[in-house]
């Protein structure tokens, strides 16, 4: 783990406690209306929450309005069989949303391999940031897709 990841990490924890009554993003024209921290709404539907947590959950995958559980995250580095459900859909554009503190390190050589693999735009961005960019793609009318982490 990089120093700078590592420091996201703690500061992430020393806030945390503040984030999870904030809300962080809002933008009531969606799709994503709001991102709180382990929370998305998304076209009206709840992901995450306070354990147990509801719809896909705080890790989420996002191809139009469709939610699914992105699951295949683990740990704080990602690697390319992380990246999985946006191959072969003909995304223009994928947004890695890594944490609300950019706590994931995604390497150089994953962005790469994407781009091999047919997706031609790649944006790395805290999940704030990512959850804006998605709904700005999305509503130029680009076929975007969104991985996102929901806390750190």
């Amino acid at each position: 783990m990089s120093l700078g990841s590592w420091c996201r990490q703690v500061l992430g924890f020393l806030a945390a406690p503040y984030w999870r009554r904030t809300t962080m993003f809002t933008d009531p024209a969606g799709p994503i209306e709001s991102f709180t921290w382990a929370r998305f709404v998304i076209a009206g539907q709840v992901h995450g929450g306070p354990p147990p947590g509801t719809g896909a959950g705080k890790d989420i995958r996002l191809v139009g309005t469709e939610v699914t559980a992105w699951t295949d995250r683990v740990g704080h580095r990602l690697d390319i069989a992380m990246i999985t459900g946006v191959f072969d859909r003909g995304l223009e554009a994928l947004i890695l949303g890594l944490g609300a503190n950019r706590a994931i390190d995604c390497p150089p050589e994953v962005v790469a391999e994407i781009r091999r693999r047919g997706i031609p735009q790649v944006e790395l961005a805290d999940t704030v940031a990512a959850c804006r960019r998605y709904n700005e793609l999305f509503r130029q009318g680009r076929k975007v897709g969104l991985l996102a982490h929901g806390t750190c």
